[in-house]
């Protein structure tokens, strides 16, 4: 439920609590909405279980395209490619992940020495002044 709440923000609303009902009324305002909390959690399992029971097979029929929806959900366009046209064979992309170099490795080792010089960038032009002509590319 609080799942895209963080830490941070959770510490906010405490203190904003606090401020706005008092210590002496913030233990009473905490029982209060931990316990509407799990009644709310419990109607909403009930409901389930007597979905549940009252349609029987068929409330797996209802879910069904639930699940289809969250599994496009789920779906990028690498996991497209690799179940519909590979039939999950990924080895393509692994192959291809192993082949082309990774930023690491245009940059340079871990010692921050590059495996290939870098080419030099020259400085850049100065105000009125004009960039140098190659003849043999124009």
């Amino acid at each position: 439920m609080f799942s895209n709440i963080g830490w941070s923000e959770m510490l906010i609303l405490l203190v904003a609590a606090l401020v706005i009902l008092g210590p002496e009324r913030l233990p009473g305002a905490v029982r209060w909405t931990t316990r509407s909390l799990r009644q709310v959690r419990d109607y909403a399992s009930g409901a389930t279980a007597q979905l549940k029971e009252e349609l029987g097979p068929e409330f797996d029929d209802l879910r069904k395209p639930l699940a289809d929806l969250n599994e496009l959900r789920g779906m990028s366009p690498r996991a497209v490619v690799t179940k519909h046209l590979l039939n999950g064979d990924d080895s393509v992309f692994r192959d291809l992940q192993k082949a082309v170099p990774s930023k690491d490795d245009l940059l340079g080792t871990a010692s921050g020495m590059p495996d290939h010089p870098m080419p030099k960038l020259e400085k850049p032009l100065a105000r009125n002044e004009r960039p140098p002509i190659d003849n043999d590319a124009t």
